[in-house]
């Protein structure tokens, strides 16, 4: 799952980067002008950003679309946990870029210097455990019973204190 979120992010990221495009008011994959975007994004984010006017006229519209959606929106995952989420990824991935943007938003969006700090030390904690179990090589099938067992047990202590 961490890893998916990883590749998402990191997908989100490069999609964003991949190409310069100049200021044209060429069509968008929509119908919308690149104009009519940067207004959008003007008036949501006070600018353009830069690495939105390196997007391909057809990939620019549903580049915003998705940013809105996945880094603003409200979802399942309220926002303040979402770039929390997005801080531990960009540690483990060591983008500079992803690291300020999304410590940025996670202090827009209400997270504390302490949670940004633990979310950083749970990235820390799962990248290497993730190096160990890797690297010596253990059994998935054994882990993923012994995971079950573990979460079993704790769902049965938990019932019995109540």
């Amino acid at each position: 799952m961490r890893s998916k979120l990883a590749m998402v992010a990191g997908a989100l990221v490069l999609a964003l980067v991949i190409v310069h495009i100049s200021d044209t008011g060429a069509q968008t994959g929509k119908g919308r002008t690149r104009q009519d975007i940067y207004k959008e994004m003007e008036a949501t984010l006070g600018v353009v950003p830069s690495f939105m006017k390196m997007i391909p006229d057809n990939s620019l519209e549903l580049e915003w679309e998705l940013m809105k959606q996945v880094q603003m929106a409200p979802g399942a995952v309220p926002n303040k946990y979402r770039e929390l989420m997005g801080v531990a990824i960009s540690a483990i991935t060591k983008c500079k870029y992803c690291s300020y943007f999304h410590t940025e938003f996670a202090k827009l969006n209400g997270a504390t210097e302490a949670e940004i700090e633990d979310a950083l030390h749970y990235a820390k904690s799962t990248a290497g455990w993730s190096t160990y179990i890797n690297g010596a090589q253990t059994d998935y099938d054994q882990f993923c019973r012994e995971v079950d067992q573990i979460c079993a047990h704790v769902r049965a202590a938990s019932a019995s204190s109540k």
